[in-house]
């Protein structure tokens, strides 16, 4: 109930006037155990709020938040993102805190710095044994939000020459988790001369953060 009030307050301070100098809200980073590099991209959420604070009229602290797994601060957060190229481990207790943390009303989005899935599948496994993941249609919701992506996720590097799939987590109908996959979105969300990506490559992965953003927010 806490983080549903705080989903809605939220939604209305980000999404409705624009006249708010200080921050009224910040991202969270998921800091996990296993040995996967969980800060990398340390640029890419402060780009990601700025972007959105410009073309959404939110007001993101550009300062993120880092909160661990099985950290009550969790519920503090309505969007967490998680990222890596390594090995994922969740405990009993951390799986059932974030599964707590999702059902509650909070959003993980997941995106795969290449090399992670074979552990984060696992992982969620754990936190949702019911649950499959499933690869969601280009008509989602999440692809048509502000910024229109028909074709689904951008793909900003290649690694296995496959293309840019989104999976997600359903809970009685509602998303509760986006797994970002052969995409990289967050290499895009960095700063220009650390991949030194074309900047119309680093627009489109900014502009799908945006519209994952607005998802979870407007859900």
């Amino acid at each position: 109930m806490k983080l549903r009030l705080l989903l809605v307050v939220g939604c209305f301070c980000l999404f409705a006037a624009t006249t708010i100098e200080k921050p009224t809200m910040k991202l969270a980073l998921l800091k996990y155990s296993g040995g996967g590099d969980w800060y990398a991209n340390p640029t890419a959420l402060p780009n990601l709020a700025e972007f959105c604070n410009t073309n959404l009229g939110t007001n993101f602290d550009p300062e993120y938040a880092t909160v661990e797994v099985g950290s009550a601060e969790l519920y503090n957060y309505p969007f967490t993102h998680m990222t890596g190229h390594g090995n994922v481990v969740f405990s009993d207790a951390e799986a059932e805190n974030m599964r707590n943390y999702l059902l509650a009303g909070g959003f993980l989005h997941i995106d795969d710095n290449y090399g992670m899935d074979k552990f984060v599948r696992p992982a969620m496994k754990k936190v949702f044994p019911e649950l499959e993941f499933m690869e969601l249609p280009f008509s989602h919701e999440i692809y048509n939000k502000r910024f229109m992506f028909k074709n689904g996720l951008p793909k900003v590097h290649e690694h296995d020459g496959k293309s840019p799939q989104g999976f997600g987590l359903i809970w009685e109908d509602r998303l509760v988790c986006f797994y970002s996959f052969e995409s990289d979105l967050g290499d895009g969300w960095e700063d220009p001369d650390v991949h030194k990506d074309p900047e119309s490559v680093r627009q489109e992965a900014l502009k799908m953060g945006a519209n994952i953003l607005q998802y979870a927010f407007e859900r």
